[in-house]
């Protein structure tokens, strides 16, 4: 190839590239090729890079949901063996619910307790029973007087009773000029509702909030 033709050739003339030196030629053939593999590149190749880039990003995240999902799978059985044994332990915890004809019972224990622990009960006053849910609450208003050591028999008493019951607002003062205490607290506790219950209490939240709407 001589470097004089191609440099002394007006690339800038078209009607001469016919009769152009065969170097000339060459040069202007792989110029041609290039920006015609550059243009196919811009156009075509650059939108398969994109395609195959977020095909790549969609199969990580595909493998990620695989992993969790393979992960679940695998400890589906001590997930299905926990569940069990929430129901087992909920199911005992219900049980220790009394029903609505046992509620005397609990609340005269509940009497016998602080009699036993040695207290004086200057107040027992069963409060009317809330509806939460699937269970209601049952109040008393309790003023004991005592020792501190009757007074802590008292709250041991109550919670080996095998019943449900717990302790709450509790305030414990001098008694005067005295060196007994007087000890405030209500007592709860609950009992399951029969269907029937829920039902009515469903149906009253329910005619309660449309009246509100009105």
């Amino acid at each position: 190839m001589n470097f004089e033709e191609i440099k002394n050739f007006d690339v800038s003339d078209l009607n001469q590239l016919g009769s152009a030196p065969m170097p000339v030629k060459v040069v202007l053939m792989i110029v041609v090729t290039l920006l015609i593999l550059g243009g196919g590149y811009y156009l075509d190749i650059s939108k398969q890079v994109e395609t195959l880039k977020a095909r790549e990003n969609t199969e990580l995240e595909l493998r990620e949901q695989f992993a969790r999902k393979y992960h679940k799978a695998a400890n589906l059985e001590a997930y299905k063996a926990q569940l069990a044994e929430m129901e087992q332990e909920f199911g005992s915890m219900l049980k220790q619910l009394p029903g609505k004809t046992e509620i005397p019972a609990v609340i005269l224990d509940v009497s016998q307790t602080g009699l036993s622990s040695g207290l004086k009960i200057l107040l027992f006053k069963p409060q009317p029973e809330i509806q939460k849910g699937f269970y209601a609450e049952k109040p008393i208003q309790i003023r004991l007087q005592g020792t501190y050591h009757q007074m802590a028999k008292f709250a041991s008493g109550i919670a080996a009773l095998p019943r449900i019951v717990t302790l709450h607002d509790i305030t414990i003062k001098p008694e005067n000029n005295s060196e007994l205490l007087v000890m405030d607290v209500t007592a709860k506790t609950y009992r399951y509702l029969a269907d029937d219950e829920m039902e009515r209490s469903d149906n009253n939240q329910k005619g309660r909030r449309g009246n509100g709407r009105k």
